[in-house]
C-alpha cells in the first residue's frame, strides 16, 4: 500500500519561505546539503505529523531568478512496498519509467497530465535488471 511522504516545491529564497510557512504553524524538521549537487533540501511539517505529510524546499543553490510557468512545483512523493514491482505494474499499464529504479530505491514516473511522482523504496532493494540497464527518458 502507498504511503504519501511529501510535495516538493522549488525555492529561492529559503529563509523566506520558511518564515511563510512559520506564520502557519509548520516548522522545519530537518534538512540535508549536497555540496556536488549544489543544493539544500528543507523538510517541514505541521505539529506531530512529522516524517508524513511533509513539505519539502528544494534550494538549488545557483538559481537566481524566481521560477516561473509553475516550474517551482517539483513532485509528490509516495513510499511503496516494492519499488520493482510498483514500477513493473506501472510499465505493464504502458507508463513511461522517466528515471528507472537502479539504485533499488527511487523512481520517477508522470500522471497523464505530466506531474512528476517520485516512487521510493522502504530501505534498499538490491540493484537488479532490467532496471539497471534503462535509460533516463525525458525529464524527472
Amino acid at each position: 500500500m502507498p504511503q504519501y511522504l511529501h510535495t516538493m516545491i522549488r525555492v529561492t529564497d529559503p529563509d523566506a519561505t520558511i518564515r511563510f510557512f512559520e506564520l502557519l504553524g509548520i516548522k522545519e524538521t530537518r534538512r540535508m546539503s549536497s555540496e556536488q549537487g549544489r543544493f539544500t533540501l528543507i523538510f517541514l511539517s505541521a505539529p506531530g505529523q512529522e516524517g508524513v505529510a511533509e513539505v519539502e524546499l528544494t534550494h538549488n543553490w545557483d538559481e537566481t531568478t524566481g521560477y516561473d510557468g509553475g516550474r517551482n512545483f517539483g513532485h509528490l512523493a509516495y513510499r511503496v512496498e516494492n519499488i520493482y514491482e510498483t514500477c513493473q505494474t506501472l510499465l505493464d499499464a504502458g507508463v513511461t519509467i522517466n528515471r528507472p529504479p537502479r539504485d533499488g530505491h527511487m523512481a520517477f514516473v508522470r500522471t497523464p497530465d505530466g506531474i512528476s511522482i517520485e516512487l521510493l523504496q522502504d530501505g534498499k532493494l538490491d540493484p537488479a535488471e532490467p532496471w539497471l540497464s534503462m535509460p533516463n527518458v525525458g525529464s524527472w
